[in-house]
């Protein structure tokens, strides 16, 4: 069923709400399947109580090309596990069981989408209990593939801005943007270079200039003092890469999950997310 044009999303609410509390969200990528399904699936189940307000799950892909060597590996580490769209969907569909209110947003690329099929995707992410897309390889001219189709089964979907998008470009990519503007905040591939807060924030500024959306600032942030100087400025601080380190750094040498993983990654969101409180 399509989304009515003034119905609310669990994004919209989820930032309103935050607004009114006067502070940014906390959101939080990892990618599904990494290292395997049942890790993922307990480190996914346990990312909100340990302080994340969005989650946003990475489709894997064998050729992120946007990523850098920690999600890379991330995705190969998933898709050797057997992960899928399916299973992806499933872990999506089995965390709504438990968890009605926190946004889980699908990022990724646009292959996996397509071999399965768009119409059947955001028919099925829409069942699972999908909120939103970043899929950061379809541009706005190509919004019929797969954002107009989204749109219509009252998905968000969220699009990528970064220090290169320029006065010009700006209002074609928050056309059919909804949900929250993702802001890159360095140019370059993920978990590459620490963002600069106050060339950030004066983007972020510019940006509010032309949209009432949320925009939340991702790629770089590592500790909690990043995280808390970007969230003064933002309304919405990503962590991906040092999560997905972490997942790294607490594998075996065959790359399977030890008793220290999945404690490692959710104690890692409770201390980036605790400024941010």
């Amino acid at each position: 069923m399509a989304q009515k044009p003034n119905e609310k999303t669990r994004i919209d609410r989820r930032f309103a709400d935050l607004k009114a509390q006067g502070r940014a969200a906390f959101v939080t990528f990892i990618t599904a399947g990494d290292p395997d399904y049942e890790t993922s699936r307990d480190i996914l189940f346990g990312l909100a109580d340990a302080g994340a307000d969005v989650i946003e799950l990475g489709m894997p892909f064998s050729d992120p090309m946007a990523d850098g060597p920690a999600i890379q590996a991330a995705s190969i580490r998933a898709l050797s596990g057997g992960q899928n769209m399916v299973k992806t969907l499933q872990m999506v569909a089995e965390f709504r069981a438990n968890d009605d209110e926190t946004p889980v947003v699908l990022m990724g690329y646009y292959n996996p989408i397509y071999i399965y099929g768009v119409e059947r995707f955001v028919e099925d992410a829409k069942l699972a209990g999908v909120d939103g897309l970043i899929v950061v390889d379809v541009p706005p001219e190509a919004d019929d593939e797969l954002c107009l189709p989204a749109m219509a089964k009252g998905l968000n979907f969220i699009r990528l801005a970064t220090p290169t998008t320029d006065a010009k470009r700006l209002p074609r990519v928050l056309e059919n943007t909804s949900g929250f503007l993702y802001y890159v905040s360095i140019t370059g591939i993920t978990g590459s270079a620490t963002p600069d807060p106050t060339a950030v924030h004066d983007q972020v500024a510019a940006i509010r200039k032309s949209t009432d959306l949320p925009v939340a600032v991702g790629f770089g942030v590592k500790t909690p003092e990043q995280a808390k100087a970007i969230a003064a400025g933002a309304d919405g601080v990503v962590v991906g890469s040092a999560l997905v380190n972490a997942i790294t750094q607490t594998i075996d040498q065959d790359g399977r999950a030890t008793g220290k993983t999945v404690p490692a990654v959710l104690d890692m969101v409770k201390s980036l997310s605790a400024p941010l409180k």
